[in-house]
């Protein structure tokens, strides 16, 4: 799945000139933990919650609210931003998963999707993430959902898709989850609910049926 299909398109931007309070504004008004910083649309740096939080003075201080409003329009987005050389960011021909292993690897909520040229064009969110892997493990979809316990052996998933298709039954979603000790986790979504003959068949082809949930 590429980045460019789960995406969101409709992604905020703010220019390094613009002012701290306008930034501010734009992340409250659209609800949002990031800003990609543009020059001419192209991407320059990043503008996260926390980074503003941190330079956003605190209750605590002496400064009267006009102070405090007169130093965030004053001060520019240019000045406290990521520079470039410090934004992780993503093409939109880039793998949904790889996008997931930078995020999970550096703890961080999304990553702007830009063209070659920088032009920001989206941005991958945990959610979207999220909605991805909803759709790559069938998990809306409806009938029966099967976990098989098997060994990493060659030919295992032709030999379990044969016993499926023999019983005359599709499969829409397969998936399989590694061990670590020479087995394998395979989830299987299939589109029916009268399961009984099939489990026969696998556990009489010495295919572990581990679970089985129907989904209306």
């Amino acid at each position: 799945m590429l980045i460019s299909e789960m995406m969101t398109t409709d992604v905020a931007t703010v220019t390094e000139d613009a002012s701290l309070s306008k930034a501010f504004q734009i992340l409250h008004d659209r609800k949002h933990k990031v800003l990609p910083v543009v020059r001419e649309d192209k991407l320059v740096g990043l503008l996260s919650e926390k980074l503003l939080a941190e330079v956003k003075p605190s209750k605590s201080t002496t400064l009267s609210v006009y102070e405090l409003n007169y130093l965030m329009t004053r001060t520019k987005v240019k000045d406290v931003m990521l520079k470039l050389k410090d934004v992780h960011f993503t093409n939109p021909a880039a793998l949904v998963e790889d996008a997931a292993l930078v995020m999970y690897s550096l703890d961080i909520g999304s990553l702007p999707v830009v063209e070659d040229d920088k032009t920001v064009v989206g941005i991958i969110t945990q959610t979207d993430i999220f909605k991805a892997f909803i759709s790559l493990m069938g998990v809306d979809h409806k009938g029966t959902r099967l976990s098989l316990d098997i060994p990493n052996n060659t030919g295992m998933v032709a030999k379990i898709s044969k016993i499926v298709t023999d019983a005359d039954i599709n499969i829409s979603n397969i998936n399989n989850l590694d061990r670590g000790n020479g087995r394998h986790d395979m989830v299987l979504r299939i589109d029916t609910k009268d399961t009984a003959d099939l489990v026969a068949a696998l556990e009489e082809a010495d295919v572990k049926v581990s679970d089985v949930r129907v989904f209306e």
